[in-house]
């Protein structure tokens, strides 16, 4: 009968432990009415509690951190470190020691050791230690792999390795929304929730624009000369709460032009988001370049440059507009105007514009007279391109409000 021998004991043994910020410790108060049976037992209880605060027993308010225990969750942005520490459990002198610690991802393998160099001899009751840090840029299943070798004093080779398994979750959620103004200006809107079960501080919300825009935070108000949160001066992000923040995007002078007429998709920016959780555990994320996709214009584009928000009643006011030249061709362009039951346009019409270059633009300063008060829309202009005779029709441009002129003060 054939019996297997048994299995060597390797002489050195191997502890991994994460390192974590420890915790607040909050014990669950439990008190009663007076005249209950068990009077002020409970309430005394509490205030004896070393884990309360004095005066505040009965808010879950503590004053005493717990070290962790468990392996707790990693978050998609967190730094991941690990104590590692190899200790000679025999009673002989354990010679070339190599420790190695590897991550495996879903797509790759990363080496964390802070030195690859061998231990030349390690003594009985003795240990080898090393703390490993990685910013965790991927979510899913990782794989911390730990493998030691060294030489037994009569020469031997031995060789094992552990494998310590954890799941990287997401942390936030982020949406985009994205708004096109009338000029070429783009708003976006971020929305960032907080998934994970403890409350956040956000440090940092900004946006990196691309190179052909320039970026307006517009999540701050004036407050005494200086820029204040408009979410105050903590902003505290609870679990499962979601905030917006806006950007408006402006691309840069040389870029105008092609901003302006540009077709598909077209690069924005990243979102890059810093916060702190439990007792200053930083998280950094940056989302992947943000793209929308460029509205199309046709082959003429009329956009405004400057119109009056309020008007005077039968009284002319001014707009500027600028027609830019879409397509690749040459256009031949004939202004025309035509009048609305409320908006009247003073001037010629049926004027020549000219040639027009491709992408090319030019600004036309018009007069106008509204005929009814409130709200109206600025309609009836038409380009006519005399090469191809196509016309361009442009109603609801804009609206201005428009008001009496005379103010009637009551007796």
């Amino acid at each position: 009968m054939e019996v297997n021998p048994p299995k060597q004991e390797h002489l050195l043994a191997l502890k991994v432990m994460r390192l974590t910020k420890p915790t607040l410790f909050t014990n669950i108060p439990v008190t009663c009415e007076d005249r209950d049976l068990p009077g002020d037992l409970f309430n005394q209880l509490m205030k004896d509690d070393p884990s309360t605060v004095n005066g505040a027993e009965t808010l879950m308010l503590g004053e005493m951190l717990t070290l962790p225990q468990n392996f707790g969750n990693i978050f998609l942005g967190e730094t991941f470190s690990s104590y590692i520490s190899v200790h000679n459990d025999s009673n002989q002198i354990v010679k070339d020691i190599l420790v190695k610690a590897d991550l495996q991802t879903s797509s790759q393998r990363l080496n964390l050791s802070a030195s690859n160099a061998t231990v030349a001899e390690l003594k009985s009751d003795c240990c080898i230690d090393d703390v490993i840090h990685h910013e965790v840029k991927e979510i899913g299943t990782h794989i911390l792999v730990c493998a030691v070798s060294y030489t037994t004093q009569s020469g031997e080779k031995m060789y094992f390795r552990k494998f310590f398994k954890f799941q990287v979750l997401k942390p936030l959620d982020v949406k985009t929304k994205f708004y096109n103004a009338e000029t070429d200006e783009v708003f976006l809107e971020a929305q960032i929730q907080n998934i994970t079960t403890s409350p956040m501080f956000m440090e940092k919300v900004s946006l990196e624009p691309s190179m052909m825009y320039n970026v307006v935070e517009l999540n701050t108000v004036k407050q005494v000369g200086e820029g204040v949160s408009t979410f105050g001066s903590r902003t505290y992000l609870q679990p499962m709460d979601t905030r917006q923040y806006l950007y408006c995007l402006k691309p840069k002078q040389e870029f105008a032009e092609k901003a302006g007429i540009i077709k598909g998709v077209t690069v924005i920016g990243k979102l890059d988001i810093v916060w702190k959780t439990n007792l200053g555990e930083r998280g950094r994320l940056q989302t992947s370049q943000l793209q929308r996709m460029a509205p199309g214009y046709g082959d003429v584009r009329l956009s405004l440059e400057a119109i009056p928000d309020t008007v005077n009643l039968e009284e002319p006011f001014h707009i500027t507009c600028k027609i830019t030249n879409c397509s690749e061709r040459t256009m031949d362009l004939v202004l025309e105007m035509c009048n609305t039951n409320s908006i009247h346009w003073c001037g010629v019409s049926g004027r020549q514009l000219g040639k027009l270059n491709p992408s090319s633009s030019l600004y036309l300063a018009l007069t106008l007279l509204s005929s009814v008060q409130g709200l109206q829309s600025v309609s009836g202009l038409r380009l006519t391109d005399t090469f191809l005779k196509r016309t361009y029709e442009y109603d609801d441009i804009a609206q201005v409000c428009v008001v009496s002129s005379t103010i009637q003060v009551e007796g």
